[in-house]
């Protein structure tokens, strides 16, 4: 029962406490990659803690590499193979809680990209239809008189940009915000929101859910803000930011406005020193360290 109360303390603490602490951490804007990092840490930390949680509930006494070689078991590997009895029928139903926990996030991340591919080929079947291509620039033109500049991921990654956008961005503008929505696809970030978005789904109303999703939207868009201050002046990108910041972009895209513009704004015209690279590195490998303690402590011997 101690390493049940353990497990579920540090749930607590991935799923609650620390989101907070992590949505308000200065550190978090200066260093967006590590920060984003973080983030996915902390959510596979609660979802391996929360299955190794109700695992301990249901099977206290078996320990739990019994479980996984049940399991093993259970999808046809025979007992010889696994050099353990095989599992009885109701050891096998008590292991569906936390097998289900780990499936459930698994499941809405292939919903949303199914759903979101569907929007994506949508939207370039409609592009094919009022859209041009500008060879200069290597994007997709739609007239229409807001300034939008957005990108739709995928394979076949296209940026669109809206015949107002051109009227109002000067050449270097336009350019620095074209290398802002290739960042986004050259880091193939739809992935990341979508797993955001399916954990989301899968925990509703947990803190670690909906700041994770939020948090993690807007880091995003400031490592593509990087990337493009990397090769263009940072008073022109945030003056292109400025002019297409009220753009709308169609779901399952990446517009250059994106969330957070006014806070992204002030850290573009106000830049702060990144942490240490030590600093980062150390905040790297505890997150990936995060998942693997409850493991350790679900498969030590009972404590106390």
């Amino acid at each position: 029962m101690t390493t049940v109360l353990a497990l579920v303390a540090y749930a607590a603490l991935a799923g609650v406490v620390a989101p907070y602490a992590l949505a308000g951490a200065r550190w978090a804007y200066r260093a967006p990659k590590v920060a984003v990092v973080v983030w996915q840490g902390l959510m596979a930390a609660f979802v391996v803690t929360t299955a190794s949680a109700g695992y301990q509930l249901a099977l206290a006494e078996q320990h739990m590499h019994d479980g996984l070689v049940g399991l093993l078991s259970v999808c046809g590997l025979s007992r010889a193979a696994t050099g353990s009895p095989a599992p009885t029928t109701a050891n096998a139903l008590l292991l569906l809680p936390p097998l289900v926990v780990v499936l459930m996030p698994t499941g809405w991340l292939l919903h949303c990209l199914r759903r979101t591919g569907r929007v994506r080929r949508r939207s370039l079947d409609m592009l094919a239809l009022v859209g041009r291509q500008d060879p200069e620039y290597g994007v997709t033109v739609v007239d229409h008189p807001a300034a939008a500049v957005y990108c739709l991921p995928g394979r076949s990654g296209r940026i669109v940009v809206t015949q107002g956008a051109l009227d109002v961005l000067t050449d270097a503008q336009l350019r620095a915000v074209l290398a802002h929505e290739r960042a986004h696809l050259d880091g193939r970030h739809h992935l990341l929101h979508a797993t955001t978005r399916a954990f989301r789904y899968a925990f509703p109303g947990l803190p670690l859910a909906g700041l994770g999703r939020e948090q993690t939207a807007l880091l995003l868009e400031m490592i593509a803000d990087d990337r493009a201050m990397s090769s263009h002046p940072r008073d022109v990108l945030a003056t292109a930011m400025y002019e297409v910041a009220a753009g709308q972009a169609p779901e399952a895209a990446f517009g250059a406005g994106g969330p957070g513009a006014l806070i992204r704004l002030r850290r573009m015209l106000a830049p702060q020193h990144k942490p240490r690279r030590v600093t980062g590195w150390s905040l790297v490998a505890a997150s990936l360290a995060a998942p693997l303690l409850p493991l350790l402590l679900a498969c030590a011997p009972a404590l106390g």
